[in-house]
């Protein structure tokens, strides 16, 4: 490998394909390299909260239903900009509560639906994951430290495909709950892997897209997916606590919530008040209480540049500067007692690198 100069970094910035979308954004400092954390405000992002203030001050309690977009309907109309980012249809898709919230619904459904209360995760996963499980186990009588089974890591970095379908064909399992890319090494899953293999040993297979949304493409309709969250305040740059997604196949629809609420009810009959819940047929169940509308409207912004930018030109530019920081960090941290902890393999990484010391 060549050694790299200042003009070969200026040469890619020249020829980048979306080099124009940074002018879209306000960056706090001249290198910012925590976007995998906390993305930057985009113009359109902050346009969108204003815009939502300003209906509240105009349009008070009728913003309910005159606003554009109406916010009585704005959790699925955030759905059906979401749709195209992770391959499903759009009454597939949500916009609502946080990611942990969405967690414990989620899980406590499939857990109730699944044959076997048996949930399988890994050692490396984000803690909050394996809080939800626990928690979700035991609030239903069966105890963690029997049903939560882990697939330990042969290198501290990465988890095996081989020993993930080695544990479901061994261990008792009614879910798989994985996520598409481990947060410590940056490793990306093969979703579709995994959810055939699910599937044939009888599990429901569902994922923490926390890392990849934005930056990733997905297909969860064509993998078969059974159910998915995530965050928007990454990759798709939606602030701060900006509002979560949900992702339920259509065969799912029609299962009572594990958290079931008030604003997850079918529209229709949403105002009759009775006693009795009638979930949504559609993602839409999963919302829980009246969405957010504040910490909805910058994802309504933010989608914007995405879909502008296109989710495929953003994985691309992600795989090209991810390897272009991994052969800087060979090139000029190695010899300070630096490596790289992120497979090298673009087909089996994420859009962050993990540096270790």
């Amino acid at each position: 490998m060549a050694a790299y100069t200042h003009e070969d970094a200026r040469r890619r910035d020249r020829e980048d394909p979306l080099a124009e979308f940074a002018d879209r954004f306000d960056v706090p400092a001249d290198l910012y390299m925590d976007g995998n954390s906390l993305g930057p405000a985009s113009d359109a992002a902050v346009v969108a909260v204003e815009r939502a203030l300003e209906q509240w001050r105009e349009q008070g309690i009728e913003a309910w239903t005159d606003a554009e977009p109406d916010w009585w309907h704005y959790g699925e109309d955030l759905g059906d900009r979401l749709a195209p980012l992770v391959g499903a249809a759009a009454d597939e898709v949500c916009a609502a509560n946080s990611t942990t919230v969405n967690v414990h619904s989620l899980l406590g459904t499939f857990i109730e639906k699944a044959d076997s209360p048996g949930v399988l995760v890994n050692e490396l996963d984000f803690p909050t994951d394996h809080y939800a499980v626990r928690a979700q186990l035991h609030a239903r009588g069966y105890d963690p430290d029997e049903h939560l089974h882990r697939v330990e890591s042969r290198d501290g970095r990465t988890i095996d495909h081989d020993d993930v379908e080695r544990a479901l064909a061994e261990k008792d399992v009614g879910v798989l709950f994985f996520p598409s890319v481990l947060y410590r090494s940056g490793q990306l899953f093969d979703v579709e892997r995994l959810t055939r293999a699910a599937h044939e040993h009888g599990a429901y297979a569902g994922f923490d897209l926390a890392h990849s949304v934005g930056v990733v493409p997905h297909e969860l309709r064509a993998a078969g997916v059974d159910f998915a969250v995530w965050c928007h305040y990454k990759y798709v740059n939606a602030g701060p606590g900006a509002i979560a997604g949900l992702y339920l196949a259509e065969e799912q629809f029609g299962s009572t919530p594990g958290l079931p609420g008030w604003w997850g009810h079918e529209k229709e009959t949403m105002f009759d008040m009775r006693p009795t819940y009638t979930p949504a047929r559609s993602a839409g169940a999963y919302q829980i209480g009246t969405v957010n509308v504040l910490s909805a409207a910058p994802l309504y912004g933010a989608l914007s540049v995405i879909h502008d930018a296109g989710i495929d030109r953003v994985r691309e530019k992600s795989v090209a500067l991810t390897e272009y920081l991994i052969d800087l960090a060979d090139e000029r941290l190695a010899p300070l007692g630096y490596a790289v902890g992120t497979p090298r393999d673009p087909d089996a990484r994420g859009g962050h690198v993990a540096l270790e010391h």
